[in-house]
C-alpha cells in the first residue's frame, strides 16, 4: 500500500492523535510512568549519521517533549532510564559524548519557567569528573517546586538500589542507637521502601521500552512488582505523541489484580 505524501500525512495523523486522545478521557491514567529511553544509537546509524552523538542527542531532546506529554495527560512522576551502573563500563569515547548530552537534558528540564521536580538517582559518585557535582547541583534548583517529579536515573542499577536501600535501613537504625539483631528480627517491605533512591516511589504503574527490546534490564526492578508493561518498535528519538497515547490506550484497557 503506497503511503501518503508527507504534506498530507501530517494532517491525517494530527486528526487521528486528537480522536485518539479523545477516547482517553475520563479512562485511568498511570501516576508513575518508568520510560527506558532505548535505541538511540541504532537511530543515528540508520538515519545515516556517522555519528552515534547526534543520537544521543536527537533522544535528550526528546526527554522534554516526552516530559510535557506526560504532565499535559496528569501523570504525577516519572522515571527516565538514561545510564544504568552497566553501562559506565562503556570506553570513555563512547561513554564521555553520552553523560554530556545527559547533563545537558537536565540543565534543559530543570531551567526556570518549568514546573518540574527533578532528582538525579543512581550510582552517581561512581560517573567520572564531575558529572555527579553537575546533576545534582541541577537538580537541586528545583527543590518545592511541585508539579511534575522526574527521576532521572544515571547510573542506576535496580539490583545496586536494593542492596543500598538495606545498607541504608541498617545504618539509618545503628545511628540512632538500635540493635542491628532487633532490626533484623522485624524488617520488612517497609524498611526497602522508604530508603530506595526516591522513597516516595515505592511503585511504578507502567513502565514503556522503546526500540522493540522486551526486557527490564534491572530498571525499577522493586517498584515495577505490579507494574505493566508497554513495549514500542520504535527508537526513542523516533517515539511520538501518538506512540505516546497508544501507550495509555493500552494501560487504560488492562485489568490490574496485583495478584488477587
Amino acid at each position: 500500500m503506497k503511503l501518503l505524501p508527507l504534506f498530507l500525512r501530517r494532517p491525517v495523523e494530527a486528526v487521528y492523535e486528537r480522536r485518539l486522545a479523545a477516547t482517553l478521557v475520563g479512562l485511568p491514567r498511570p501516576q508513575h510512568v518508568g520510560i527506558m529511553v532505548d535505541g538511540n544509537r541504532r537511530w543515528a546509524r540508520e538515519a545515516g549519521h556517522t555519528d552515534v552523538r547526534e543520537g544521543y542527542r536527537a533522544g535528550g531532546a526528546k526527554v522534554t517533549t516526552f516530559l510535557g506529554w506526560c504532565a499535559a495527560a496528569g501523570i504525577e512522576h516519572v522515571t527516565l532510564f538514561m545510564l544504568s551502573d552497566d553501562n559506565l563500563g562503556r570506553p570513555a569515547e563512547e561513554l564521555g559524548p553520552l553523560i554530556e548530552v545527559i547533563e545537558q537534558t537536565v540543565r534543559d528540564i530543570t531551567a526556570e519557567g518549568r514546573d518540574w521536580e527533578v532528582r538525579a538517582i543512581g550510582s552517581l559518585d561512581m560517573l567520572p569528573g564531575t558529572s555527579a557535582r553537575v546533576l545534582k547541583e541541577a537538580t537541586a534548583a528545583t527543590a518545592g517546586r511541585g508539579g511534575l517529579k522526574v527521576d532521572v536515573a544515571v547510573g542506576y542499577g535496580g539490583r545496586r538500589e536494593i542492596v543500598d536501600a538495606v545498607k541504608s535501613a541498617f545504618e539509618e537504625h545503628i545511628a540512632a542507637g538500635g540493635d542491628p539483631a532487633e532490626l533484623v528480627a522485624r524488617f520488612g517491605i517497609d524498611d526497602i521502601s522508604r530508603h530506595l533512591y526516591s522513597p516516595v516511589a515505592d511503585h511504578t504503574d507502567f513502565i514503556i521500552r522503546t526500540s522493540g527490546e522486551q526486557r527490564l534490564s534491572g530498571f525499577l526492578l522493586w517498584q515495577s512488582a505490579y507494574a505493566e508493561m508497554h513495549w514500542v518498535d520504535c527508537y526513542w528519538p523516533a517515539f511520538r505523541h501518538v506512540d505516546f497515547l497508544r501507550a495509555l490506550r493500552s494501560y487504560a484497557g488492562r485489568e490490574r489484580r496485583f495478584g488477587k
